[in-house]
């Protein structure tokens, strides 16, 4: 990564050199962002990205949820939403307008009590609305494309667009999202329900949650995406990887779809530990493993 300390556009937000992501980052691993910006609002991102070397390259992060910064940090703008941006307000029509930077948990717990069912299954997604929109988020039978109206999108040359739903071009844990583009507003809709029934729902997905998953250690979500036909913890079992360690990363015995970092793995260690699973399902299943977590930056 340079160590080069350029100029950038101005910014009412915060800029900061070589800013932290491990301090965030669930993994609590990896290198710095070259710049961590966080805008003021949508009008301070959009100056600041249409002023930014076209060159320069541009990561939005939420909260690091589903993601291996890897130890050579990220070059270039890591742009993190304020929490200025996580408004949730209900509108009408069963709709609930959110801001990128919001938690899932926010949006589904407005959405309860103003009696809007359908939005339950984000709480059991940990990340914000931000990357929820970009991944094509989902849990428990539903993705964030089927309750998706519109969202608020500032691209890279700092222009502000209102993307219908069908034109991120939706599949399973993709959009078409161009990169360094952000996403920092979306408009979600349900259907009319009962706030009690709604909330029993979103007790069951947290209970389930907590019964199957790793919550309370540094881990990155869900690694692999299932395969056609497959669960792709299943065949991680199944390939004999439950447990399997490198350093201090670890699969995870409660869900073998996570990784751990059981306190002092390097990215590049949960990153191979990765690489072994999804070789020894190959021999073992013929299936080929994909990454869902992002893996973003260099290599140290």
């Amino acid at each position: 990564m340079s160590n080069v300390c350029y100029a950038l556009p101005p910014l009412e937000g915060t800029a900061v050199h070589e800013g932290s992501l491990a301090d965030f980052i669930w993994f609590r691993t990896g290198g710095p962002a070259e710049w961590l910006v966080r805008p003021k609002d949508v009008r301070d991102l959009s100056v600041f990205l249409a002023g930014l070397d076209p060159e320069t390259p541009v990561l939005p992060v939420g909260v690091g949820s589903n993601l291996i910064v890897r130890d050579g940090g990220v070059p270039g703008v890591v742009v993190r939403l304020p929490k200025a941006m996580a408004k949730v307000v209900i509108e009408p029509g069963n709709r609930v307008r959110s801001g990128g930077a919001a938690m899932g948990i926010s949006v589904a717990s407005a959405a309860r009590d103003a009696g809007i069912a359908g939005l339950e299954f984000l709480r059991g997604i940990p990340g914000t609305v931000g990357g929820a929109v970009k991944m094509n988020a989902g849990a428990y039978g539903r993705d964030t494309s089927d309750i998706l109206i519109e969202a608020t999108v500032v691209t890279r040359s700092g222009d502000v667009e209102v993307w219908p739903a069908a034109k991120f071009g939706y599949v399973y844990r993709h959009s078409d999202l161009p990169a360094g583009a952000v996403v920092v507003e979306a408009v979600f809709e349900g259907v009319a329900g009962d706030p009690a029934v709604i909330g029993a729902e979103m007790d069951r997905i947290a209970a389930e949650r907590e019964a199957s998953q790793p919550l309370r250690s540094r881990t990155g979500g869900s690694t692999f995406k299932n395969p056609e036909g497959h669960k792709a913890w299943a065949l991680i079992d199944q390939a004999g990887c439950r447990g399997l360690t490198r350093g201090d990363a670890q699969v995870s015995e409660k869900h073998c779809n996570f990784l751990l970092n059981l306190g002092t793995a390097t990215s590049a260690e949960i990153e191979a530990l990765g690489e072994e699973v999804r070789e020894k399902v190959r021999v073992t299943s013929g299936v080929e493993l994909e990454w869902e977590i992002q893996r973003v930056g260099v290599k140290k």
